[in-house]
């Protein structure tokens, strides 16, 4: 080979390498700019893997390292204190700091323990989730979900989705279409309030966790 042919091939094999490179940067540029700032899609698709990867897990997992593993993705999805200021209402803002934090820390258990024991199996189940949303007020947005189970059949799951400073997180979830879950919730726990005020919700808080994990979570 001439010292001009063998120039000429490392030329083009220079040529070749910046061509991969910037293909595989211009690849690299939508995922980067999602992760960077993702919509409110976003957040529901992790936490529908999660809950996917947590029924596959199954019941011959122990039920704590299944909460371990969705607890994170719970937690970073839903807004869960404003989950529970909305919930508990006005009560809120005259509850002492202490019985706020106990309180708070219960409900993110309860949460977390309640999708760890209802999503506890696997079937050929899968979600589906629509990549169009519904503006409802106040900067709010639906995100539409299906829950699609072995059979076919299919249970609306659906997430009002708010951009606050974590970005976006679900402060409610509707099921079928329009039982919301916090005002179920609110149902329940105003009974428990208004007998015990905030350390009897929180306690009532713990049994639950305790019952849905078998005594695993205390």
């Amino acid at each position: 080979m001439t010292t001009e042919d063998g120039v000429t091939e490392r030329r083009a094999i220079l040529k070749a390498m910046i061509l991969a490179l910037c293909a595989g940067f211009i690849a690299d540029r939508p995922a980067k700019a999602e992760e960077a700032s993702p919509g409110p899609v976003a957040p529901i698709r992790r936490l529908d893997a999660a809950l996917l990867a947590a029924m596959k897990a199954g019941p011959g997992t122990p039920f704590v390292q299944r909460f371990a593993a969705l607890r994170p993705v719970i937690e970073r999805t839903f807004d869960l204190d404003t989950i529970l200021a909305i919930t508990v209402g006005m009560r809120w803002t005259t509850l002492p700091s202490h019985q706020k934090q106990r309180l708070a820390a219960a409900f993110r258990r309860y949460t977390v323990a309640t999708y760890t024991a209802n999503f506890d199996h696997y079937d050929g189940q899968r979600f589906q989730l629509q990549p169009a949303t519904r503006p409802v007020g106040n900067g709010d947005v639906i995100v539409y979900s299906k829950f699609i189970g072995s059979d076919g059949s299919a249970v609306a799951l659906d997430y009002v989705m708010r951009d606050g400073a974590r970005g976006w997180q679900a402060v409610d979830v509707l099921a079928e279409g329009g039982i919301s879950r916090v005002a179920t919730q609110r149902s329940e726990f105003n009974a428990v309030l208004s007998s015990g005020g905030a350390p009897a919700l929180t306690a009532a808080l713990e049994q639950k966790v305790a019952s849905l994990s078998g005594g695993a979570i205390a």
